[in-house]
């Protein structure tokens, strides 16, 4: 079987949203019962995203296998509902690695290595590898055409288009700008973008136009005349309310028709119909709930990306418009907790790294636990409610974690190396980092003890796997005094702590893992899914 490619390139300027409509393409070729996966191939020099901060690239999504990808790999996931792994997303960092260490070994036998053939030709065979045994691959490119850091990657795409021929597909997205004074779109910038991509060696087949309004027939027709393209292959992308419906969109333009026709694959039009019920749930839900999102990186809110979408699959299948109240929990530190959460039925505490905002999100632990409102601790959420817990309940004054203080005398929350070298041998599966940092990276499985909340969550599974990215762990030298007081531990993996819960509560929940890793729109993560439901229910 030839696995059939499908580029998608952008251009004028950035985050126009390739990604969405990669997804959305993939999400509809996957309803006509084709065999689809998506990669990323992203220019910058970073192996990874691990080592950058949320808000210079938003969240770092992790894969099942513990990949620590785009947040593209996110919207992926969540439209085809399928996990991906490792080989869905690489870089320009990673390429250069990959070439150099070849050299260093002398595989290259001597030979000059020059971006033609041997960078160019590490990137061919990276999407050719993400192909395999699938039907239909989308390959979408990060950054710009123009952007001199991509040039690589688009000579690796013209390259394979010229070998796979009819088994290649060229989609290019850019701006129709608006021009309010003149109450004109302009083609131009698409004109000079595609204009770009032709000097480089690519004509694409379809046209994808953002823009905040509708394309007349004539303004279709002036893009297809001046790039080439057939006018069905003009696909307008207008902003919506929810990215969701994006593939319908996409589908209510026949987009892909066109592709199916350059392939040889039948002409079969997808079953959007859950897909359709649960959008118009997204964009007018008959019930209302509103939470307080406690978190510190609220300047760049893409940091939580995942999340904020994974509240959005719980409230459709819900049918609730769940409203979101940011807390800085920076701010919250200096502010009265019950001027804050008025009007809140929920409170979650998000993931995070290092002290900055952290006595913030304790207030918030503690709060939500005197008053019985629901909540939802995850990853630093949860570590935080076991030091709330040991300092206001058991009276460890000193409780904190090694994050915090390396030397504190309570160390409630400690590094994964002190628990392997406390246990000796292990099965929990870690990654050193070139900073020098062992992490629990992807999913893991989570033993839940029956008859507890954890339990009830997830419909009585007696265990789940779920996904991690962290380096600190619950020092269960505590466990007991936790449980003698009401909070009990209700999941672990292989003698860590994985989730807590306080008894007294209504709903008061802390997992280690990220559930918003695996939240999808037809379906939602359970223990997400959960908290909403207890928000909802308790308005």
């Amino acid at each position: 079987m030839q696995t059939k490619f499908i580029f998608i390139t952008g251009g004028v300027l950035s985050s126009l949203g390739k990604g969405i409509a990669a997804a959305s393409i993939a999400a509809l070729l996957k309803k006509t019962g084709k065999n689809v996966s998506i990669l990323k191939a992203d220019p910058y020099i970073n192996v990874d995203p691990g080592t950058m901060s949320p808000l210079e690239h938003g969240e770092v999504f992790v894969t099942d296998d513990g990949a620590e990808t785009d947040l593209d790999l996110g919207h992926y996931e969540r439209f085809l509902d399928e996990n991906l792994s490792q080989d869905n997303n690489f870089t320009t960092g990673k390429v250069y690695q990959s070439v150099i260490e070849k050299e260093r070994k002398g595989e290259y036998l001597g030979k000059t290595i020059q971006v033609i053939p041997h960078i160019v030709g590490n990137i061919k065979e990276r999407i050719k590898k993400a192909g395999e045994g699938k039907e239909v691959l989308i390959v979408e490119i990060g950054g710009t055409v123009g952007d001199i850091e991509g040039l690589p990657f688009l000579e690796a795409i013209r390259s394979l288009g010229a070998e796979l021929g009819e088994d290649s597909f060229f989609i290019h997205l850019t701006l129709i700008p608006f021009i309010k004074a003149a109450g004109e779109l302009k083609t131009k910038p698409t004109q000079h973008s595609v204009g770009e991509l032709r000097r480089i060696g690519i004509s694409p087949n379809m046209i994808i136009c953002r823009s905040e309004v509708e394309l007349d027939k004539d303004i279709k027709e002036k893009i297809a005349f001046s790039c080439g393209v057939k006018l069905g292959c003009v696909i307008e992308n207008i902003d919506a309310k929810s990215i969701y419906e994006i593939p319908l969109m996409f589908l209510n333009q026949n987009i892909l028709e066109p592709i199916q026709k350059r392939f040889g694959f039948d002409i079969v039009k997808p079953d959007m119909s859950e897909w359709n019920s649960l959008v118009k749930k997204v964009l007018a839900p008959s019930k209302k709930t509103t939470i307080a999102f406690v978190g510190k990186y609220l300047n760049l809110k893409e940091s939580y990306k995942s999340l904020t979408e994974a509240i959005i699959h719980s409230g459709a299948y819900l049918d609730t418009r769940v409203d979101i109240k940011w807390v800085d929990s920076e701010e919250l530190e200096k502010q009265d907790e019950k001027e804050v959460f008025k009007g809140v039925s929920g409170i979650l505490v998000a993931g995070g790294f290092g002290s900055r905002g952290v006595e913030g999100k304790i207030k918030a632990i503690k709060y939500a636990r005197e008053n019985n409102i629901a909540y939802l601790g995850i990853c630093l959420g949860m570590q935080l409610v076991l030091i709330e817990f040991a300092r206001n309940v058991l009276g460890l004054k000193d409780a904190t974690s090694v994050e915090f203080d390396p030397d504190t005398k309570e160390p409630v929350i400690y590094l994964i190396d002190e628990f392997i070298n406390q246990n000796g041998q292990t099965q929990i599966r870690t990654k050193t980092t070139p900073m020098g940092g062992t992490l629990r990276l992807g999913g893991y499985e989570c033993n839940i003890k029956p008859n507890t909340l954890l339990s009830s969550v997830y419909g009585g599974k007696t265990s789940v796997v779920e996904r991690h990215r962290h380096r600190f762990e619950a020092n269960e030298k505590y466990k007991d005094e936790y449980e003698k007081n009401g909070l009990i531990i209700s999941g672990e993996c292989g003698g860590l702590i994985e989730a807590c819960e306080y008894s007294k509560n209504t709903f008061f929940l802390g997992v280690q893992f990220h559930p918003e890793f695996t939240s999808r729109l037809t379906n939602p993560n359970k223990a997400i899914l959960g908290f909403i439901k207890a928000s909802l229910d308790a308005k």
